[in-house]
């Protein structure tokens, strides 16, 4: 075919999120708009581009293809060719092909978008009230998919064949649903059912929906099968029908997200910012934690960070809500976890109620959510008084993330819904592929494959068996999903971790890397902040994790220089006991605390009428802790906040892991001193023993081969002598928060580091985050947080996926 000699042909191969996302009619619209002709295809690495056509109008092409991206697209790599023409005619939008192993990034589930909405309450439209409405910029994504690329036959759309209106906007180019993969309408596309706890079929499609919002008022608890799973619904302004929830679900105290109609309603209960609207209405719509208007309305001497801001100050308060939040959503708790209607159906349902309702996870407590109607009828017949289902299936389960504000930037605490699978780039030239099984605790697993790092979905703690065959099954999905076999397996150090034994299942005849939590902590804030190949003092603090020497570990500081990592500092250990079962006694913490300091004149220490332990269970604790019988020894951060909230009277006994921790950060978030207790230093050698003690500053010179231990029994004496005194409570927690602060500065003075990357559960204390932070940048330190991949044992796979690839490296 003859060409015209001034006409180049560009070949571009595209990686990044361009698969589901409006990229391929982007490209179409783009190309026939300047005159270009050629082809554009999805495949499993990503999008390859053919354009044919004069140089300027090549080059026009290529700029805008990046300065126009639709909303959702990113583009993180083009290569681009320029080959002779070969005449193309027109331009195309071709079949997908399945060429080379899949590396193609699926996005994460998408909130209903703006143009959707408007269909859904539109009487005029074809898709009037309906609960499945989407288009290429929203809807259904991760949960859906089984195979690359993302097409609707490799989705669970696939059994629903699209009707002649559908499949007209699905081939059009020009409409916004062209090649929307879970494209659906009320003639062809799922439908609603709502059954009762027998699932005996009570009503269906709308008048389902509004059985169920029926329900809801009458204070029945509805199970919902929405986007990624099942959740449990209630009316949140009825406080028995809360307390029903919480007794069948078995979640004593632990609070309970909150949906709320509309951001003005948010605003009504809790404070919203311009950067907490943004979060609350953005395409990933998580559950944000805000600090509750009623709370800080009472807290006359609330600190400036809990203050109404000037942006703030025209929003309703809490003088204009209609409606009260029943105390049992959130037993005592200053901070509300609210997200807003993210699917067709929740803005349906929603619309009708017009008031809160509690949005939980569909399951029992230490179980994953369900994601099947069977299964949901099995699992939660006992829970939920009706099902509100529908006949889409759900491939994968995926949770509702998590967020909150900490220093003016969103922090992912869940990552699940609205983020997850999204990968973290991978500095790794080796073509290895690593997988690593995560934490014991809030469980994610992580794939190194085609230049990507991909952590899967919040999985969940691995107590029980069903949820440690979600974990598996989330091993086989993200391994599936890519077609990958690794060829690494990483896992955590301790031995007996569901998690663990998964590594050791999977890892027949492959490199099995064990790595040590808190390590793994600081690399994945290191491989977040793209700092894996800086000097930096990583601070990783937690509750409890396997430390190398087999003690347990949990407020630590390492030189890292990449690839070693160096432990240079942590707390003085303390003995709990009874082991485990400290988790949920802080009591048992404090006293370890004060038998470590005066062993059977324990007591004596202690200035409270209220008696922390009873004489029995002193004198048998005590015989535990002297004779090391399940007393073990533990220099957790985590731990010496549950100890401080006994002593202070804040908290003997939590309902749920955290939580003490959390009572302490709420009472010094009521108190703004700068004051702190005392600094105590215990140097330790290379064998163990304790060569110095020093009070106050440590002494210049740096780091050395010795070990620094903060000696936390001068501040528990000057904590106690305050107790004694009086003092109350917030006082000495704030005193406490700015001793710990003071107690990162002055290491990371010690260690001459300039760049200081904080890590591990306790960092999701904001007052913590953000006073050392603070405190750091005054001192001419870079302070680093994670952002997008959690601080807590979520981020843990991550770190290990970068470890076992730094030692793999090596090797």
């Amino acid at each position: 075919m003859k060409t015209d000699s001034a006409f180049q042909r560009l070949h571009l191969s595209i990686r990044g999120t361009v698969q589901g996302v409006g990229f391929r009619p982007f490209v179409y619209r783009l190309a026939t708009e300047l005159g270009l002709t050629g082809w554009v295809v999805n495949d499993s690495q990503g999008v390859e581009i053919e354009v044919e056509g004069r140089p300027a109008a090549l080059a026009e092409f290529r700029s805008r293809l990046h300065s126009e991206l639709p909303p959702r697209a990113t583009i993180l790599s083009e290569e681009a060719r320029l080959l002779d023409p070969v005449g193309f005619q027109s331009f195309e939008i071709r079949e997908s092909q399945r060429q080379g192993p899949p590396t193609a990034l699926v996005l994460p589930d998408i909130a209903t978008c703006p143009d959707c909405l408007r269909e859904v309450f539109n009487p005029a439209d074809r898709r009037y009230l309906y609960a499945f409405t989407n288009c290429t910029n929203c809807g259904p994504r991760y949960s859906i998919i089984r195979r690359l690329p993302y097409d609707r036959p490799n989705t669970t759309m696939a059994g629903f064949a699209m009707c002649p209106e559908c499949r007209r906007e699905y081939e059009d180019p020009t409409d916004r649903r062209f090649h929307a993969q879970p494209i659906a309408c009320p003639q062809c596309g799922p439908q609603l059912e709502l059954l009762d706890a027998s699932g005996k079929l009570l009503a269906q499609r709308h008048d389902a929906l509004l059985a169920a919002a029926h329900a809801i008022r009458e204070g029945r608890i509805v199970a919902l099968k929405g986007l990624g799973g099942f959740q449990l619904l209630v009316d949140a302004r009825n406080d028995d029908a809360v307390r029903r929830l919480r007794a069948r679900k078995r979640r004593e105290e632990k609070p309970f997200a909150l949906m709320v109609p509309t951001l003005s309603d948010a605003a009504a209960i809790a404070v919203v910012g311009e950067l907490e609207a943004q979060i609350l209405t953005s395409p990933a719509s998580p559950i944000l934690l805000l600090p509750r208007r009623d709370w800080v309305a009472q807290s006359a001497t609330a600190s400036p960070s809990l203050q109404l801001r000037s942006e703030d100050a025209d929003s309703p308060g809490v003088d204009a809500v209609p409606w009260r939040i029943a105390p049992s959503v959130a037993p005592h708790n200053p901070e509300l976890g609210i997200m807003l209607p993210y699917t067709p159906l929740h803005h349906l349902l929603m619309r009708e109620l017009a008031f809160p309702v509690v949005a939980t996870s569909g399951n029992l407590t230490d179980e994953p959510i369900c994601i099947a109607v069977e299964e949901a009828l099995e699992r939660l017949r006992d829970v939920a008084d009706f099902f509100l289902t529908h006949d889409r299936p759900i491939e994968r389960y995926v949770d509702d993330s998590v967020v909150r504000v900490i220093a003016g930037r969103e922090v992912v605490l869940r990552r699940a819904r609205g983020y997850a699978p999204l990968p973290i780039p991978s500095p790794f030239s080796s073509g290895r592929t690593v997988f690593a099984t995560g934490a014991h605790l809030k469980n994610t697993v992580a794939l190194v494959h085609g230049g990507h790092i991909f952590v899967s979905q919040h999985i969940g703690d691995l107590e029980t068996e069903p949820a440690q065959r979600a974990h598996r099954e989330a091993i086989r999905a993200l391994t599936q999903l890519y077609d990958s076999k690794p060829e690494v397996i990483a896992c955590d150090l301790h031995p007996d971790y569901a998690s663990t034994r998964s590594a050791r299942e999977i890892a027949q005849g492959k490199t099995l890397i064990p790595v040590q939590h808190h390590r793994a902590h600081v690399w994945a804030c290191l491989a977040e902040n793209e700092l894996l190949h800086e000097s930096v003092l990583g601070v990783a603090w937690d509750g409890t994790g396997l430390g190398d020497d087999g003690q347990i570990w949990g407020s630590e500081f390492f030189l890292v220089d990449p690839p070693e990592t160096r432990r240079i500092a942590h707390f003085r250990p303390i003995p709990i006991p009874g082991g485990d079962a400290a988790m949920r006694e802080p009591r048992r913490v404090a006293f370890g605390v004060l038998w470590e300091i005066a062993a059977e004149e324990w007591s004596a220490l202690f200035p409270s009428d209220a008696p922390l332990v009873s004489p029995e269970e002193a004198r048998v604790w005590g015989r535990m802790i002297a004779q090391r019988i399940n007393s073990p020894l533990t220099c957790g951060a985590g731990r010496l906040f549950d100890a401080v909230a006994a002593l202070l009277g804040l908290r003997a006994v939590a309902a749920y892991e955290g939580q003490a921790a959390m009572i302490v950060e709420w009472a010094a978030r009521r108190c703004p001193t700068r004051e702190a207790y005392p600094l105590a230093w215990r140097i330790q050698n290379s064998g163990g023993d304790i060569t110095e003690k020093i009070e106050g500053a440590l002494p210049a010179g740096g780091a050395s081969e010795q070990l620094i231990q903060f000696d936390w029994e001068t501040m528990i004496r000057a904590i106690l002598a305050d107790v004694g005194a009086g003092e109350e409570p917030a006082v000495c927690a704030a005193k406490f928060h700015n001793t710990l602060v003071r107690i990162i500065v002055e290491i990371a003075g010690w260690a001459r580091r300039d760049r200081v990357a904080l890590s591990g559960g306790c960092f999701q204390n904001r007052l913590l985050v953000e006073s050392a932070m603070e405190a750091l940048q005054a001192n001419g330190f870079r302070v680093y947080i994670h952002q997008r991949i959690p601080p807590n044992d979520g981020g843990i796979a991550l770190g290990q996926a970068v470890a076992a690839c730094l030692q793999a490296s090596e090797r």
